[in-house]
């Protein structure tokens, strides 16, 4: 099948699937997408050309290339392997490829099952916000075939503007899960050095004024602190709840390769508080107010 002829499906269209979706179908692919709840990207993915199915099962029958873009792994097996599923609709020479941040473990036994019925699996997880999904500029670390990789590389060139073939099937995955453990280990960092600031007399804002330009500034931090500065609730538009879900999977491989992982557990446990204080929903830069009321005091302006 040639990479021209390619059709998409997309499974996953929220704050970064909607995004993705809108380039794949600007830039000349046919493109599939299954409904749900949330209509809003559905209806104006119409209005762009995509066709709406009911099923995953639907999608697998008219794609050769399938995205998913859901919350984590338990969301893509059940995508996979459940009742109307992709699997019981996958043809031989298909590729699925997973965006979401996965457990790497589970994408190896996927990989695996999907191979057994000449189905290619890849995992190309993301970098960067909403923001970028929208304007075709995301980061992506692919873990695939060469040959597979290959095929995928123009699908993946309407959404991603670096793009990192990183290496064989499982790789995307370990790559993000280290990649979010820098970002958020930086993100518990701040939170905390912020509170400890705070306590010691030594505002937000001032403390913001010897950091940035600095070598300790860079673009995450300066994404993280428009909450704190500004008020900008969706400065980064990912929750605490799926922080804590990456981090485990973190845990997960840690353990898997004998590693003591004292510093991704410490991490862990700052999102982990911040959830058991009613937080998930929160998002990451909202971390350094649940930090802050820990320790009986507030970062807003005049606290």
């Amino acid at each position: 099948m040639s990479t021209a002829g390619e059709t998409v499906g997309f499974i996953g269209l929220g704050y970064m699937g909607h995004g993705m979706a809108k380039n794949i179908v600007e830039k000349g692919y046919p493109l599939t997408i299954m409904g749900h709840r949330n209509r809003e990207p559905i209806e104006d993915l119409k209005t762009r050309g995509a066709r709406e199915v009911a099923t995953a099962r639907e999608i697998a029958e008219n794609a050769s290339v399938i995205f998913l873009c859901v919350t984590g792994s338990p969301q893509v097996e059940a995508v996979i392997r459940g009742p109307d599923g992709l699997k019981a609709g996958l043809k031989p020479g298909s590729i699925v490829v997973d965006c979401s941040t996965s457990d790497p473990n589970s994408t190896l036994a996927l990989a695996a099952e999907l191979g057994a019925i000449g189905v290619d699996y890849a995992d190309a997880p993301l970098g960067r916000t909403p923001k970028e999904a929208w304007e075709g500029t995301l980061d992506t670390m692919v873990g695939a075939s060469e040959a597979v990789f290959a095929r995928l590389k123009p699908v993946l060139e309407t959404w991603a503007g670096r793009i990192v073939h990183i290496g064989n099937v499982g790789d995307g995955h370990r790559m993000k899960l280290l990649n979010n453990f820098l970002s958020l280990g930086y993100g518990a960092l701040y939170a905390e050095a912020m509170t400890l600031a705070q306590k010691v007399g030594i505002s937000p804002q001032r403390f913001d004024s010897v950091i940035r330009g600095g070598r300790m500034d860079c673009g995450f931090y300066q994404t993280f602190m428009r909450y704190t500065l500004e008020g900008d609730r969706d400065a980064h538009k990912f929750t605490i709840s799926n922080a804590f879900k990456d981090l485990t999977y973190l845990e997960s491989m840690a353990d898997a390769a004998g590693l003591v992982n004292l510093v991704g557990n410490a991490v862990k446990n700052s999102f982990g508080v911040a959830m058991a204080a009613g937080g998930a929903g929160d998002y990451v830069p909202m971390l350094p107010d649940h930090v802050a009321k820990l320790n009986g005091t507030s970062l807003k302006s005049g606290s």
